[in-house]
Parts: structure tokens; sequence; C-alpha cells
């Protein structure tokens, strides 16, 4: 086996010399790069909280309520519907009776009668009124009451003055009427109604 033969000087001089120009081929490796962060979390913005509801006040079992419920009743009021009527009569004459500038020739006061009272005494009073050629007649029936306490159930009011058309429509009264109208404040307003009669022939 042959013995390696020792560089010399020289050569020695040119390896140093090459070695430390030469790079290397795998550096050492960069630091890690950081890991990424989780993005910051924003606070949530608070959201306005609504009004708290009005607490219930406290009640009694079978108390009555505070305010007063607006009254209802199951027919439209009578005056309305009598002025819906059409007009039979004369305009002129009509007129001037809805104005209250005519004078009734009688007059019947049926407020206070139960039901079948006051119906016996109007028949009476208009065949009376037609029999002596009365033209205007006065019939007053009352508004009729109103309880505080009325309940949510629609009911009728002030039966009377309600009933009255029913029985001026049916015979014999039909027969001897010609207009009915709500009478002028000056004769009673609204619980008091004009009977214009027919001419006795």
């Amino acid at each position: 086996m042959s013995r390696r033969r020792r560089l010399s000087a020289e050569e020695i001089e040119l390896w140093q010399s090459v070695a430390g120009q030469a790079k290397r081929m795998h550096p050492e490796g960069k630091p890690p790069a950081p890991a990424p962060q989780p993005p910051k979390k924003t606070a949530p913005v608070p959201r306005p909280m609504p009004d708290p509801e009005p607490a219930i006040p406290a009640f009694r079992l079978g108390q009555n309520a505070g305010g007063r419920v607006p009254p209802h009743d199951v027919l439209d009021p009578l005056p309305d519907r009598l002025h819906r009527a059409p007009v039979r009569m004369d305009k002129k004459t009509h007129g001037k009776m809805k104005k209250g500038k005519m004078t009734p020739e009688a007059r019947i006061d049926l407020h206070g009668m139960t039901v079948e009272r006051a119906h016996r005494a109007l028949t009476g009073f208009i065949l009376r009124a037609m029999s002596q050629d009365m033209r205007l007649v006065l019939v007053i029936t009352g508004k009729g009451r109103r309880n505080d306490d009325e309940g949510p159930i629609p009911v009728r009011h002030g039966i009377l003055r309600h009933q009255l058309p029913h029985w001026l429509a049916l015979p014999p009264l039909s027969q001897c009427v010609l207009q009915v109208s709500a009478a002028h404040l000056k004769h009673g307003g609204t619980g008091a109604y004009y009977i214009y009669l027919r001419r006795n022939r």
C-alpha cells in the first residue's frame, strides 16, 4: 500500500485560497417565520335595550276597569237613520220643521212608560190627532239611560225611541204618517221626534 504524499507548501496555500472563496452548498436554515397570530376580536357594540313593558297594576277579581268604555249600540243612532230617509213631504215645509220654525199642534211624552203601554198610548194619540186634522205632532221618547258598566256585548239603548219607527211603519199608523224627523233642540232634540201627518181625506 503506497503512502500518501504530503502536500507542498505551495499546494496548501492554494487550497486555503480556494476554500476561503467557496460558498457552502447547504447553508444553515433561516430561522422559522413566526407563527401567524389570530386576529384580534373587536368588542361587540352593545345594542340598546328595549323599554320595559309597563307593569300591570294590581287589581282585585271583579274590580271595574278604571277608564270608561265608549258606549256602543247595535244600531246607528235614530236621528242618523231618519236623516238618510227620503223626504216625502213638501221640502220647504220639511226644512222649516227641522229648524224648529213650526210649532207642534199636540205632544205626547212616552218617557218612563213600558213598551206595551207606550205602544198603546202612541197609537191612540196619532189616531186622535189625525181625526182632528192635525199635521204636526211631537212624540217625546227620551234618550235612553246608559250604564257606566255595559260590558263588551253591544246592547240597545232607549228601547222606546228605537221602537218608534217600527210602530209608525205598521198599520194603522203607517196610513197616517207622512214623515218622521228628529226634533229641533227647542222641542227636545234627539229625545223627541216630529211626526208629520197626512191630510185627513
